[in-house]
């Protein structure tokens, strides 16, 4: 996927997280890409690791910045106490129009993944992204799983691990069924 196309599907993604209730901050424009390509494989490119936060992807961060400086993102304060949101930028229209493809291509996966994470806070967020992070890289029952995200993110319990187990179960097995493409889990 080239440059364009690959901004094209990060302002769409950020539009229809916006229009599922999302904040749209850069940790939901992140998890949302990260599922986007490991559950459901669109090939945005971005290598993710296991960081503070739950997948983190250095280089989608980079992307975004870029993004903004090209117009095709914006910031909005929507509130002093939290972080800003991304919006669709002065520019962002003229991208769409010009590279239509990817976005059009995808836009099944883009409204799953909106449609599942846009009601979510950033602590639901990691939780959930790093439950889907554990089972795509340790394919064992669900209680070792939900144990190891306790192992690896001391502030989230066991029993909210737990839950994010199932919820990352019941969102990969849901992609399997309304996608033909997506990897097994």
């Amino acid at each position: 996927m080239n440059r364009l196309d690959r901004a094209s599907l990060l302002v769409a993604l950020t539009e229809k997280l916006r229009a599922s209730g999302s904040w749209a901050g850069e940790t939901h424009v992140q998890k949302a890409t990260y599922i986007l390509e490991k559950v459901l494989e669109v090939p945005a490119g971005f290598e993710f690791i296991l960081y503070k936060h739950g997948p983190f992807s250095f280089d989608l961060r980079d992307e975004i910045g870029t993004l903004r400086t090209d117009g095709f993102f914006d910031w909005e304060v929507k509130s002093e106490r939290y972080g800003p949101s991304l919006k669709a930028g002065p520019l962002s229209d003229a991208l769409k129009q010009q590279f239509p493809t990817v976005p059009d291509k995808y836009a099944s996966e883009i409204d799953f993944v909106a449609s599942r994470l846009g009601h979510k806070n950033v602590a639901g967020l990691e939780r959930l992204a790093t439950a889907i992070y554990v089972t795509l890289n340790e394919r064992t029952p669900a209680d070792r799983r939900a144990a190891r995200i306790n192992e690896l993110k001391r502030h989230v319990s066991l029993s909210e691990a737990e839950t994010a187990v199932e919820e990352a179960d019941k969102l990969i097995n849901e992609a399997k069924a309304q996608f033909a493409n997506v990897m097994t889990a």
